[in-house]
C-alpha cells in the first residue's frame, strides 16, 4: 500500500465529510495514527494504517469555535433575529447561528461552491455566493439586520464592514474575528503569520477606531481561544449599535 495525506484519507474513508472538517479535527488533536496523534493535516500516512479519530465540535468548520466564544463572552443572543455573515466561506459562522435560533442569515462569500450542503439546503439561509461584501447594500439585504458576524480572509475590515454597518438597525450587535495576518502591512508579516504582540495591539486598536468611527460601542476586544489554522493568533471583537 501507499502513503497519503492523513487529511485527504480521513475523507476517503468516511470519518470526515471534508478535508475543511478533517483538517479541523487533526490541528484539534483528535486524530491518531498507530496511537500518536497526527497534528499536522498534510502528515503523510500508510494508506492501511489504523486510525482513531473523534469530531471534536459539531459545527461543519472550526470557525464556528470561534463564533460560539465571541457570542458567549460577549452576551450575544441570535435567537429570532436576522444576521449578516460576512466571509460565510464552508459555513462555520452561519452553522452557530442557526444552531442558536437566528430566524435569517444572510450568508456572504466571494467564493463558490464552498458553504456546506447542510447548510445550503436550510430555509432560513439567504446564501449570497460570488458576492463581493463590499457591494452590498439594501438590494441585496432588503431588511435590518440584527448581528454582523465576520471571518474574512485576504481582505481587511476596513473595506469589508463599512458597507456592511449601515445595513444594521438600530440596538443591532456585531461579534467579529479581527486577523491580523490580513491588516498587518507585509513588513510585519512573516511566512503568513504575524508574531509581534505589539502589531497584534496597533491591528486591533486600529479596526476598534473603526468600528468606533461608524458609530458604534466596542464591549469588548478578547483573544480568540482558538488560533488561527496556520498558528496566527487571532482577535474576537464585539460590539453594538446604539438606539
Amino acid at each position: 500500500m501507499g502513503r497519503e495525506r492523513i487529511d485527504k484519507l480521513l475523507v476517503a474513508r468516511g470519518l470526515f465529510d471534508s478535508r475543511a472538517r478533517a483538517q479541523a479535527a487533526i490541528l484539534a488533536g483528535g486524530v491518531s495514527v498507530a496511537g500518536r496523534v497526527v497534528d499536522k493535516p498534510s502528515d503523510m500516512v500508510d494508506a492501511d494504517a489504523a486510525i482513531e479519530a473523534t469530531d471534536l465540535h459539531p459545527y461543519v468548520s472550526r470557525g464556528g469555535l470561534k463564533l460560539a466564544a465571541a457570542l458567549d463572552t460577549f452576551g450575544i443572543n441570535p435567537e429570532g433575529g436576522v444576521a449578516l455573515d460576512l466571509g460565510a466561506s464552508t459555513g462555520g459562522f452561519t452553522d452557530v447561528l442557526l444552531r442558536r435560533g437566528a430566524r435569517r442569515v444572510y450568508a456572504v462569500d466571494v467564493g463558490h461552491d464552498q458553504f456546506h450542503p447542510r447548510l445550503r439546503a436550510r430555509p432560513e439561509v439567504r446564501l449570497l455566493e460570488g458576492t463581493d461584501a463590499r457591494s452590498l447594500g439594501p438590494d441585496l439585504i432588503p431588511e435590518p439586520v440584527d448581528l454582523v458576524v465576520a471571518d474574512v480572509s485576504f481582505i481587511s475590515l476596513a473595506l469589508v464592514l463599512p458597507p456592511a454597518l449601515p445595513l444594521a438597525g438600530p440596538g443591532a450587535q456585531m461579534a467579529v474575528l479581527v486577523k491580523p495576518q490580513f491588516e498587518a502591512g507585509p513588513a510585519h508579516v512573516k511566512k503568513g503569520i504575524v508574531r509581534d504582540p505589539a502589531v497584534h495591539e496597533e491591528v486591533c486598536a486600529r479596526i476598534q477606531g473603526l468600528i468606533e468611527s461608524q458609530g458604534w460601542r466596542v464591549r469588548g476586544l478578547v483573544p480568540s481561544p482558538i488560533a488561527g489554522g496556520d498558528g496566527n493568533r487571532e482577535f474576537l471583537l464585539g460590539a453594538e449599535r446604539p438606539f
